[in-house]
């Protein structure tokens, strides 16, 4: 699983950059018990969704699974209809918090 965060400037942000920014910030922590603690948060929030659960970050949003039922859909390139099959997509609601951040508030 590889998480993209958007820093400022909108370069796309790795794990691994996202780990290095917490240990820099932080030269308190050892930078093996960041990637631990970073690599927990993402499996917890992906096992629970696995779950059938949802996860709220207070502030931040919540991340739940939504479905999607089984459809007829079609083939661009040929025109042919396809059974595309029932499926569980994630599904993230940004907090009140964040949203309010990003429009400047």
């Amino acid at each position: 699983m590889r998480a993209k965060l958007q820093p400022r400037g909108g370069i796309p942000m790795i794990r691994s950059e996202l780990i290095q920014k917490i240990a820099d910030d932080n030269p308190h922590l050892v930078h093996r018990d960041v990637e631990r603690i970073v690599n927990t948060i993402f499996n917890e929030i992906t096992d629970a969704l696995a779950g059938g659960n949802r996860v709220e970050l207070r502030g931040f949003g919540a991340f739940s699974v939504k479905k999607r039922d089984a459809r007829i859909g079609r083939n661009p390139r040929t025109g042919e209809s396809v059974e595309v099959e029932e499926k569980h997509v994630p599904f993230f609601k940004t907090g009140k918090l964040l949203r309010d951040r990003l429009n400047g508030k």
